[in-house]
């Protein structure tokens, strides 16, 4: 007969954090009945219980004994506000006070979640109000998929609609925390999660290089996004000091990478700024860019302004003949209107206008 798995558990820890074997080892040691792992693995992951006093057909006796042995640190609502364009913008708060932000986007025909990867940001992208944030530290997955359920509620309350697509466009760059944001996706794509298709998940970069070829190594099913922004190299350095390390010759090696192993749909990103990257001469760049990479569209996004940068928006007469000239080369692009920008929710604005806590340490 084989021996029963033992585990030995550290006080305090996260139960989320335990593989369900694990779970089921703990209960079997304390005497408890096989099924109750699966009864407590589904208020985990499937009716998302936020303490355990909300798993409400578990014994009181046990409830106290998980928390005794366990932590729940799962996210919670601390504000969220409405755009006259019905975007809702939603502070998140971390078990030790840390704020990240998710945003839940409503179109006619979708209900699209823009959720964090970390608390602030490395990057310092220069048209970027999280870029001009410290990092704090990395959202875990399980509190990137707090983000996801808690939007997906919002959506069923607000519009009786579940979520239809979830981008990893909010604080942070994913793929500097790879690991939770595969995770997650992981758990969100599940059945017992939130049983979305992984087609309808995008990750969106800054451009690591590196990385990218890590996903096609994975085999991910989730689409990918490159936020490029200008497209030859002495612009790009200028304002995502990130492609002095990942130049654009680097990315563009790890998209056909990506796509030779993978087939999934990339799209490139491509904010428009007054004077800067909004020529003809750019868009001539931003083609050979798109004519070397497999890309199945380019958002052409127009810029939200913020109050720590320098640029501006270009006028409507020279967005439509960039867009135009995109047109006439035969560009598959998408003129992306923003919403949300009156409550900074918008692309680039996502900054903890809340203060952070001071006494919290980095990790």
């Amino acid at each position: 007969m084989a021996e029963m798995a033992t585990i030995k558990v550290k006080k305090g820890m996260n139960i989320r954090q335990l593989p369900y074997e694990e779970l089921e080892a703990f209960f079997l040691q304390m005497g408890e009945k096989k099924f109750r792992s699966k009864q407590v693995w589904e208020w985990l992951w499937t009716k998302h219980a936020m303490t355990f006093a909300d798993m409400t057909n578990l014994s009181k006796e046990l409830r106290q004994k998980l928390g005794e042995n366990f932590t729940l640190p799962a996210l919670t609502v601390s504000s969220t506000q409405h755009s006259s364009d019905g975007t809702l913008k939603s502070g998140f708060v971390t078990h030790e006070g840390y704020l990240c932000e998710g945003v839940l986007i409503p179109t006619e025909n979708r209900y699209t979640a823009c959720v964090s990867s970390q608390i602030g940001c490395s990057l310092s992208c220069k048209f970027c109000a999280t870029g001009y944030m410290d990092r704090k530290r990395n959202l875990d997955f399980d509190e990137i998929y707090d983000e996801a359920v808690l939007l997906n509620q919002q959506t069923q309350k607000v519009y009786g609609k579940k979520l239809s697509n979830i981008v990893f466009m909010g604080m942070g760059e994913p793929l500097l925390n790879y690991k939770n944001v595969l995770k997650a996706i992981d758990k969100i794509t599940s059945e017992d999660g939130l049983g979305m298709s992984p087609r309808r998940i995008t990750v969106s970069t800054a451009g690591v290089a590196k990385m990218i070829k890590q996903l096609g190594d994975d085999g991910v099913k989730f689409k990918l996004a490159l936020s490029l922004h200008a497209a030859n190299d002495a612009k790009r350095n200028e304002i995502m000091p990130i492609n002095e390390s990942n130049n654009l010759k680097a990315l563009i090696d790890a998209l056909n990478y990506f796509y030779q192993k993978t087939k999934n749909e990339i799209t490139l990103e491509y904010i428009l700024f007054n004077n800067f990257n909004d020529s003809i001469k750019d868009a001539d760049d931003l083609i050979k860019v798109y004519r070397q990479v497999p890309a199945d569209l380019v958002n052409i996004i127009e810029y939200n302004p913020i109050d720590l940068a320098k640029f501006e928006k270009p006028s409507e007469e020279r967005v439509m003949e960039f867009m135009a000239y995109l047109e006439k080369h035969k560009v598959n692009a998408r003129l992306r209107r923003s919403r949300g920008k009156d409550i900074d929710a918008a692309c680039g604005q996502l900054a903890n206008k809340n203060k952070q806590p001071a006494d919290v340490p980095s990790s």
